[in-house]
């Protein structure tokens, strides 16, 4: 018997009606004639915790930490006991069986853990679909390929696994002792991705309130040369007083005195150099889930998670490809089956697609296209499967749309376009000059009611003009600009911060190392990491911003800068993709683990948290702990609470602590 194990059961379905029939459905699984179809519900195996390694460790205790398994163990979930029983029953019963886990990390593991579990021994091959529609479906099965290809994508899997057990189960619990030692009635959850994560947003939040805003100058001149007029901005020289330190002119008598000068003088303007290049776009890649959510959120307003639950729902009507991937690349075989795929986009009740679609050029071959870039899922797009847009619900229909839109524009030329700077000198000061002339619209065709010129000097159009050509200064003007603070973050802009976390590492010298890093989280997991801080009160949304609560400022102050900034996650991220390509070993990394939350559990027991309650009273003993009221043999007590770290004690007078 030939065994299929699904990640989900509509999967399996899918996947069944593409076997040779009939089709029998029995209780979890489908038999068929090509074989029998099964399914898990994700992660049907959950790691075990702390107390079901030991039960010493149901109690929170700092003197127990750090927890590190010798041997991680995995149990049963409680809801899918009979589903894993009819699995194992029907691995025993398998000839071979097929992996047929969603195509990514943690599809590649759920299935693994299962394998692994029942001890199985019979040979497992993996296919990978990308798509529930019939022809991806079977061409898969056309392309089954050994499941010791994925070891790799597995190990990295579990690497990540258990780096956010170690740091959850044991930094949880430390700095959660360490709050309550302060007075806190409080818990601490500590995640490897959710804390800096939160503490990007509680960063913005300071820098915002402790903005102050300041003036600063602009000074434009009208110049005109013989083939027509433009605008010139005024360049500071290095040695220039009344400067910031941004480089911005903030002193206004400086600025007026530099705007008489300019007016006073009576000379030609001289143009020191101008030069002019080509400058060429290559297409918008199509999108990967973040990239999705950030647009669609910049677009639309959704927030992730209502784009993930959207483009899910694509998938499974068989309309679009697989949503949770992390790629923004296509692979060079699938080019033919654009022309289906842009047929089927003329015909779909939209009418910009139908018009869009109909001048797409198929000889064209964007950037997308490229196998080099591909490993288990690519970016995502529409399928062959025809969609009427008019029947579906709004969130869907906008998503599909965003998605056609990146697929048909990769059968668009590139934007092509002249950029042109010159340099100018007027009365001992330094001017430039920036514009630009389309050449070839291009795939910006289909952005051009929203990829909008900004109406800065590079958007532009300047006159000819050449090197040493002289030209007539008109006027001068002063231009008052006031700095603004940061803006705060949305769930869109707070998970493309995830996705670009290189921006806001700490150490100068990673940052640079960084830019290749797809981010922190997994593509499937950003938007129910930014979720869960919501659901767990650390941030709160008021009109689509995002707002730390007070006990957001509490748990970042509380915790030392390995665990607030990304510095450390970013840097394990790159190690699960060296797994990947297998230049990293698992047992090396969990060691290096082990290291960092040991160090981080004994400054755990060091921290100093500040307790604001006045109510709250110090350990006269230790200094650091509070007293709390207990009860013992002999009556009521006041007892340190860092217990049995500090035995500080002292009696009770009238429920106050007598010192």
């Amino acid at each position: 018997m030939k065994l299929f194990i699904a990640e989900k059961p509509s999967m399996a379905a899918e996947l069944a009606k593409c076997l040779p029939g009939p089709l029998v459905r029995k209780d979890g699984y489908i038999e068929t004639g090509g074989g029998v179809v099964t399914w898990v519900f994700g992660h049907i195996l959950r790691q075990a915790e702390p107390g079901e390694y030991d039960e010493k460790y149901k109690k929170w205790r700092a003197a127990d930490l750090p927890i590190i398994p010798a041997e991680w163990k995995l149990l049963v979930a409680d809801s899918c006991m009979k589903q894993f029983n009819i699995i194992k029953t029907l691995i025993g019963k398998a000839a071979e069986i097929i992996h047929a886990g969603d195509p990514d990390r943690e599809g590649q593991l759920l299935v693994d853990e299962v394998l692994g579990y029942t001890h199985n021994e019979k040979p497992v091959m993996r296919i990978l679909v990308n798509a529930l529609d019939e022809k991806s479906i079977k061409k898969a099965l056309a392309n089954l390929r050994s499941n010791q290809d994925f070891f790799n994508l597995n190990q990295s899997a579990l690497a990540r696994s258990r780096a956010d057990w170690l740091v959850g189960m044991n930094l949880s619990r430390a700095f959660t002792l360490a709050a309550q030692s302060a007075g806190h009635e409080i818990t601490l959850p500590i995640g490897r991705v959710k804390t800096p994560t939160l503490a990007l947003v509680v960063r913005r939040e300071r820098e915002i309130k402790n903005f102050k805003a300041a003036d600063y100058f602009l000074i434009k001149a009208d110049i005109k040369h013989e083939n027509g007029p433009f605008k010139a901005s005024w360049k500071a020289k290095d040695e220039q007083p009344g400067r910031d330190s941004e480089g911005r002119l903030v002193d206004p008598v400086i600025a007026q005195a530099l705007i008489e000068k300019l007016e006073k003088a009576k000379e030609d303007v001289s143009i020191v150099s101008c030069d002019t290049n080509e400058k060429k776009e290559p297409q918008r890649l199509p999108f990967s889930l973040s990239a999705l959510q950030v647009l669609a959120g910049k677009k639309y307003g959704y927030d992730p998670q209502a784009v993930l639950t959207g483009v899910q729902n694509l998938y499974e009507k068989k309309l679009t490809s697989y949503p949770r991937s992390d790629c923004d690349f296509l692979p060079e075989s699938q080019k033919a089956d654009a022309t289906v795929i842009l047929a089927n986009l003329r015909n779909s009740h939209q009418e910009e697609l139908a018009v869009w679609s109909g001048k797409a050029d198929l000889k064209i071959k964007s950037r997308a296209w490229n196998d080099k870039k591909i490993t288990a899922h690519h970016a995502i797009i529409p399928t062959e499967v025809p969609c009427k847009m008019n029947t579906l619900p709004e969130i869907e229909r906008n998503l599909y749309f965003l998605i056609a839109q990146a697929y048909v524009a990769q059968f668009y030329p590139v934007h092509v376009y002249n950029q042109t700077r010159a340099e100018l000198k007027y009365a001992g000061e330094d001017f430039v000059a920036n514009g630009r002339v389309i050449v070839t619209m291009g795939w910006k065709e289909l952005y051009g009611g929203e990829v909008k010129e900004e109406e800065d000097e590079d958007s532009k159009t300047l006159p000819t003009m050449q090197k040493g050509d002289k030209a007539d200064f008109i006027s001068a003007s002063l231009e008052k600009k006031t700095t603004k603070p940061p803006v705060r973050f949305t769930s869109s802009t707070l998970l493309q911060a995830m996705k670009e976390i290189h921006k806001y590492v700490k150490n100068p010298e990673l940052k640079k190392h960084l830019k290749d890093v797809s981010g922190i989280g997994t593509e499937a997991t950003r938007a129910s990491i930014i979720k869960e801080l919501t659901v767990r009160c650390f941030l709160e949304e008021k009109k689509k911003y995002l707002y730390p609560t007070e006990s957001a400022y509490l748990l970042i102050d509380a915790l030392p800068e390995e665990l607030t900034y990304p510095d450390s996650t970013a840097i394990w991220e790159i190690i699960f993709n060296r797994m990947v390509e297998g230049k990293a070993e698992l047992n090396s990394f969990i060691g290096q683990q082990t290291e960092f939350i040991t160090s981080l559990c004994l400054k755990a027991k060091e921290v100093q948290i500040e307790n604001k309650d006045a109510n709250v009273v110090k350990c006269p003993k230790c200094k650091q702990g509070v007293l709390k009221l207990r009860n013992g043999k002999n009556g009521a007590f006041w007892g340190c609470s860092r217990f049995p770290e500090c035995r500080g004690t002292c009696n009770d007078k009238d429920g106050q602590p007598q010192l």
